[in-house]
């Protein structure tokens, strides 16, 4: 049986890296409990899907911390803001160290690690997980919301780089 639709050619990929760089995402940090303690890492691949029940979906690619919050059960996703520019530097850095004393941080009753700086911190339990090339896709439903009062500028991440957004323009004309 032949495949309807074939492979795309290796340009086809390289193309859609170079899109999705000038493409700009939001930041978040997910976090999850693992055998050994917390882990952590930045994504710029969460995505609303549902408000009923509310879901999100975002993606994971290899790495020991990709590995735990693709088996977990639960998670933590914390959207964060241009002043935790520093926390999203760390969390996406495999090599550096996280959950230390002086990150502001504790463990919720259900297990999850809460980074308590994030602007937004949606507590969410796994519901399907989806192996895609060498990236797993992960659907959760979102069970509890924490809001902090500070209303910082969005971070965003574009071109390799993390950005700020200082002006704001009308969505319809």
């Amino acid at each position: 049986m032949t495949h309807p639709n074939p492979l795309p050619s290796p340009a086809v990929g390289e193309l859609f890296r170079a899109a999705f760089r000038a493409h700009p995402a939001g930041v978040a940090i997910v976090t999850a409990s693992g055998p050994e303690g917390p882990v952590g890492l930045t994504a710029s691949s969460v995505a609303s899907v549902a408000v009923d029940p509310p879901t999100l979906a975002f993606s994971v690619t290899g790495g020991r911390s990709a590995s735990i919050i693709a088996a977990a059960e639960s998670i933590v996703v914390h959207l964060v803001g241009a002043d935790q520019l520093e926390l999203a530097r760390t969390f996406a850095d495999p090599a550096a160290p996280r959950f230390t004393e002086d990150m502001d941080w504790q463990s919720l009753p259900t297990g999850e690690p809460l980074l308590r700086d994030a602007q937004w911190a949606l507590r969410c339990d796994i519901i399907h997980r989806a192996p895609l090339g060498g990236s797993v896709l992960l659907a959760a439903t979102v069970q509890d919301i924490r809001a902090n009062d500070g209303d910082s500028a969005p971070l965003v991440y574009h071109n390799r780089a993390f950005h700020t957004l200082l002006e704001s323009v009308p969505a319809l004309g």
